[in-house]
């Protein structure tokens, strides 16, 4: 895996969005799972409330979900072309999602507290790690 683009646009002061674009170079890729941590900056990142694992596939399955997995997958998926099931035949992208969204999704569904996070997660493929990911979230 690798990545295409992965950017942050401003269009004006009020609407500003993320988008990125995976490039998948063997397919199909029918075996997903995905690490996800959750770190906020205190003299450093340090772990905060989330660390989990999940079968991607068995997740659009419809098994195996959690309130935590969906609450993650919520963030991005109506912006995503993640909405089917395994395998994939095609490159995954997130496409302007705006930052309004996620400021929703983490002030007012998920009250996080103020403060700078780092989204970490590291996607496997036969368990063989193929792309590391960090998203870094300042919360005001």
């Amino acid at each position: 895996m690798g990545f295409d683009e992965c950017f942050l646009k401003s269009v004006n002061r009020t609407f500003k969005y993320m988008s990125f674009r995976t490039r998948i170079y063997q397919f199909p890729v029918d075996d997903v799972t995905i690490r996800v941590e959750v770190l906020k900056r205190l003299n450093g990142y340090k772990p905060f409330l989330f660390n989990f694992t999940v079968d991607a596939c068995k997740f659009l399955k419809g098994q195996k979900k959690t309130m935590v997995t969906q609450f993650f997958y919520d963030l991005f998926a109506p912006y995503s072309n993640m909405l089917h099931k395994c395998p994939y035949d095609h490159d995954v992208f997130v496409n302007k999602l705006p930052i309004s969204h996620l400021d929703h999704m983490l002030s007012n569904v998920l009250p996080f507290p103020e403060g700078v996070y780092c989204v970490h997660s590291v996607y496997f493929s036969h368990g063989i790690p193929r792309m590391d990911l960090k998203v870094y979230v300042n919360i005001n």
